[in-house]
């Protein structure tokens, strides 16, 4: 099965952004992180991964993972709070996307406490640092699997 990691704005910055929000770690660690646990997953998993600053390269981004994904994990950043476009392609897909952020949205400032995604995701994780990857992998790739299972 094929994942696709997208990171939106800024995360570009990680392990410099906001080290007391964010953690130390860089975006490039944690893809290594989430790519280091695939083995652990049964071996049939691979990742490939996106990271924009800009809402329309994510947006096409998505679009064109139809067909070639099995489903999404996405990271919007800023967008979370802003896009309804990625909301519409994401809608659009039909396909499974787990929502992830590395922060607790929902103890941060009330406009971070808004996401367009969540509702057309199947699942949000966030707090967990780069630990919201992984769980938000394991809860995607649960998914895949009884989905493959009944049909």
């Amino acid at each position: 099965m094929e994942i696709l990691v997208i990171n939106g704005p800024n995360l570009n910055m990680l392990g410099k952004r906001e080290p007391e929000i964010y953690g130390s770690l860089t975006l490039s660690e944690i893809e290594s992180f989430l790519s280091s646990k695939t083995d652990s997953l049964g071996g049939d998993v691979g990742l490939s991964f996106f990271q924009s600053n800009s809402e329309g390269e994510i947006v096409t981004a998505v679009q064109d993972a139809y067909g070639k994904f099995d489903g999404i994990i996405i990271n919007p950043g800023a967008y979370t709070h802003t896009s309804v476009a990625i909301r519409d392609a994401i809608l659009s897909t039909g396909m499974p996307v787990v929502e992830v952020h590395i922060s607790n949205i929902y103890k941060r400032e009330d406009f971070r406490q808004k996401s367009f995604v969540s509702g057309v995701s199947l699942g949000v994780v966030s707090g967990f640092r780069a630990h919201s990857y992984y769980l938000g992998l394991l809860g995607l790739i649960e998914h895949l699997r009884k989905e493959s299972v009944s049909s």
